[in-house]
Order: structure tokens, then C-alpha cells, then sequence
């Protein structure tokens, strides 16, 4: 039997939910759902899934359409309970697009870019102050990060301090910040005339807990290295491994 991810600790937490987001209680629910769990922490082709499963055809459909009809998001939004916003982080990391991930038609939304690695997209991720995913968005690898910064910033919860590194040194972005009732802990890059002097040091250190979270997700190859053709499909792994994050908390 393959590995599995779901005690039954953490089935008995998951499967409400599932119920919640609309998902409906067949009795091959749970092992379809850990056939998508294996699929994300081995980034396997589809059709190689172990027969333990099922019918791969019919995991891969079963995930296709929980994506489409964002349910995988509902999941993941229902899970993240009261984060705590003492502070939140903000980062960006590359995901290297494997040559199977194209290919889709020009008609659906793919997010995978040109960059120096070669085709890649870009997750921007908001974690709260114990490191936990609370938003992401997901871009083609070329797209700054301090230009997913407002809009992430915006639609997460209010923070005491917002924590980020010198990539996403801007004056409007600082105001945003500001306006949302929090303090901005961003070094200035070093032609800065301002200078560093009145930055927190000690909080800027707990900056720290975005980039562990990356460490974390990558674990999974399927987030890892990205196999899935479309942009939706891609965040539904990054929403199942981000659930995943909450059901272990």
C-alpha cells in the first residue's frame, strides 16, 4: 500500500469541511482525496497513480473539477482560522515549469512566464505571525513582487507590523501599509538617501517564517516543480498543501 497523508486525526477534521465546500461523501472520497494528496507530494504523472486509488482518470477529474469550481479554495478559507496578525510577511518565490506544463490551449489562463531559469511562474505568498499561509497569488515568473504586493496586502486581515525584504522598497507601497493601520518593517535598498536607522530588527528577523513556509510547500514536488498545464489546476495543489499546513496546526 502507498504512503499515505490523512490519519484518521486529521480525516475527521478535513471531511466536514469537504461536506461544507460542496463536495459530496462517496465512499471512495477518502482515498480519491489521498490519491491527489500522493499526486502532490510525489509530482507522479496522473496516470501512474497506484491502483490503490482508483481509477486515475477519475482522481484526476474529480481534482480537475474541485478546482474549477473552486472548492479546493473554499477548503483552504475555511481552514484558516483566526490567523494571528500581529504581524504578517510577505515573499515571492520561482517555480520552475516543467516542459509537461505546457501546452494548454491559448484560451485558458496559464501564468507560466519567461524568466532567467526558463519557464517558470511565481507564488506570492502572505503568511501571519506563526508562519501559516493565509493568501497567495500565483504569476509568470517575471512579475515583480512588490506588484502583487498592494493587492495581497489589501485583501489579508489588518496587522500590527507588515514584514518584508528590501524587494519590496516603495514609497506607495509603505503608504498602503500605513493606511491599513500598520507599520511597515522594509529595508531600504542601499542608494537609499533615508538609510535603515529606524528599522526593527528584531521584528524584521521573524521574516524568517515566509521563507520557511516556501521550504515547506516545496517538500511537495508538484508545487516544487510545476506539472500542471493551467493556472487554476496549479493553485489548487498550492490550496491542498496550504490546507494541509492548517490541518497540522
Amino acid at each position: 500500500m502507498p504512503r499515505l497523508m490523512l490519519s484518521d486525526e486529521l480525516w475527521s477534521k478535513l471531511w466536514p469541511i469537504m461536506s461544507e465546500s460542496g463536495i459530496y461523501d462517496k465512499p471512495e472520497l477518502r482515498k480519491t482525496t489521498e490519491g491527489i494528496l500522493y499526486k502532490m507530494r510525489t509530482g507522479c504523472p496522473w496516470r501512474d497513480l497506484p491502483k490503490y486509488f482508483g481509477n486515475w482518470n477519475k482522481v484526476y477529474k474529480r481534482f480537475n473539477d474541485w478546482s474549477k469550481l473552486s472548492k479546493l479554495f473554499n477548503i483552504f478559507e475555511d481552514l484558516v482560522e483566526s490567523p494571528d496578525m500581529e504581524w504578517k510577511m510577505i515573499d515571492g518565490s520561482i517555480v520552475k515549469a516543467h516542459q509537461h506544463a505546457t501546452g494548454a490551449r491559448k484560451i485558458e489562463e496559464k501564468a507560466i512566464g519567461k524568466s532567467v531559469a526558463g519557464n517558470t511562474s511565481k507564488i506570492h505568498m502572505v503568511v501571519d505571525s506563526h508562519g501559516n499561509p493565509i493568501d497567495f497569488e500565483v504569476t509568470e515568473g517575471q512579475v515583480h513582487d512588490i506588484i502583487m504586493a498592494t493587492e495581497l496586502i489589501e485583501r489579508t486581515p489588518e496587522s500590527n507590523y507588515t514584514i518584508a525584504d528590501k524587494g519590496y522598497d516603495g514609497e506607495y507601497l509603505r503608504w498602503v501599509i500605513e493606511e491599513m493601520d500598520s507599520i511597515p518593517v522594509i529595508p531600504r535598498k542601499s542608494n537609499s538617501k533615508i538609510g535603515n536607522e529606524g528599522l526593527d530588527k528584531f521584528i524584521y528577523k521573524q521574516r524568517h517564517l515566509v521563507e520557511n513556509i516556501f521550504a515547506r510547500l516545496k517538500h511537495y514536488r508538484s508545487i516544487a516543480t510545476r506539472y500542471d498545464k493551467l493556472k487554476r489546476n496549479f493553485e489548487g495543489m498550492l490550496y491542498l498543501a496550504c490546507s494541509y499546513v492548517w490541518l497540522k496546526s
